[in-house]
């Protein structure tokens, strides 16, 4: 069992940049592919940004490519940082991570296919 927490949302104006990290505790001793997703009001869950559970392959939504970059603070990706640069309105949401011990990246983009989740941080951008 892993128990994911994230931080570093907030209140931003458009243009600004933001760090988010998720942070695993309990089992963490086996590496897990983790995901980003976010949720905006009315609108479906959506897939942000993911890290294979090696580290080595990196994948963004189209939304946020080129602005975004996920990372790992070590090679379990016990925490993972998201680094959000030239925020815009649109990217006002709650931002989840979620983490899987599966190693495969076929899936990745799917929420169905996370095992643990964190609670969520709030995300506002304003123009």
């Amino acid at each position: 069992q892993v128990q994911l927490v994230e931080s570093g949302g907030g209140l931003v104006q458009a243009g600004s940049s933001l760090r988010l990290s998720c942070a695993a505790s309990g089992r963490t001793f086996d590496p897990y592919r983790v995901g980003w997703f976010r949720q905006a009001p009315g609108k479906e869950r959506e897939f942000v940004s993911g890290i294979s559970s090696d580290g080595r392959r990196l994948f963004y939504g189209d939304s946020v490519k080129g602005r975004f970059t996920i990372s790992s603070t070590n090679t379990k990706n016990s925490v993972v940082n998201l680094q959000m640069n030239l925020l815009k309105p649109e990217d006002t949401a709650v931002y989840y991570c979620a983490a899987t011990l599966s190693r495969s990246v076929a899936d990745i983009r799917s929420a169905s296919s996370y095992d643990y989740w964190g609670p969520g941080t709030q995300v506002t951008v304003s123009s």
